[in-house]
């Protein structure tokens, strides 16, 4: 049987050949993110949970899970990014697997994952919510009003996930607002964090069902923006498409030692 990391290996695989027909950006942000994703979905979601991308920039990312599990196919993935595509750059609009709202606008994501945590429980439901953010939108103020607002409720069905790679569209987070590590800040709220490898497959997953009563749970993973590719951890990863060379170098990474 295909262990994880093979199909983390061929998803990856999949999304850099996309990302590079498409000339499409935010590779760094996706390359961050996949190793969560895949595990989050392979291993963790029940059918029942509910998940939001709340750091929108990684569709591409998402497609490409949602493609490892066979609810997009080839042909879908092709499209992505163009006009009148299914699959666009931030994702939107109906027909794309296990989307409950559109995202890209940064910020919102923990504020409607908190909300369906809380409509779960006067619900009677049983079902988990995950959201998966990127470092940089823990900058809006709305990010905080939720984590405050889940704390009160004391939504221990919801997980927050933060995708810590220490890069945002002007810089490290340490240059933008002297921020390199999340946890002190979030632990300072009273929220119960859990830091892992965000490239370690076994340790995310061991993270996120890592549940404590009556608290929501924050999972800060530290992870490497553009991780495979030339310009892995540099501010490059967030704007520019692979060059052919690029995309190459990343390619052969993904056919080699993942973790």
């Amino acid at each position: 049987m295909e262990s994880l990391v093979e199909r983390v290996a061929a998803t990856r695989h999949r999304l850099l050949k996309m990302h590079h027909a498409t000339r499409s950006g935010h590779v760094g942000g996706n390359l961050s993110c996949l190793e969560i994703l895949m595990t989050l979905h392979h291993r963790v979601l029940g059918t029942d949970d509910r998940f939001i991308l709340s750091k929108g920039h990684a569709a591409g990312a998402l497609y490409a899970t949602l493609w490892s599990l066979g609810k997009l196919s080839d042909a879908d993935l092709d499209t992505f990014g163009q006009n009148d595509s299914l699959l666009p750059g931030h994702p939107s609009g109906a027909g794309i697997p296990g989307l409950l709202f559109s995202t890209g606008s940064l910020g919102h994501g923990p504020s409607l994952a908190a909300g369906l945590a809380l409509a779960a429980r006067h619900a009677g439901a049983s079902r988990r919510v995950f959201c998966l953010c990127s470092d940089g939108e823990w900058q809006e103020g709305s990010c905080w009003e939720a984590l405050t607002f889940a704390l009160h409720q004391r939504l221990d069905n919801l997980v927050l996930i933060i995708d810590q790679n220490g890069l945002q569209g002007f810089g490290t987070t340490e240059e933008v607002i002297s921020c390199a590590d999340l946890m002190p800040r979030l632990a300072g709220f009273g929220a119960r964090v859990v830091r892992a490898s965000g490239h370690d497959v076994e340790a995310i997953e061991q993270a996120l069902n890592t549940v404590q009563a009556g608290t929501p749970t924050v999972v800060v993973m530290d992870t490497v923006k553009g991780r495979g590719a030339h310009y892995a951890g540099r501010l490059e990863s967030h704007y520019l498409p692979l060059s052919d060379e690029q995309l190459s170098h990343a390619l052969a990474f993904a056919g080699g030692d993942i973790l």
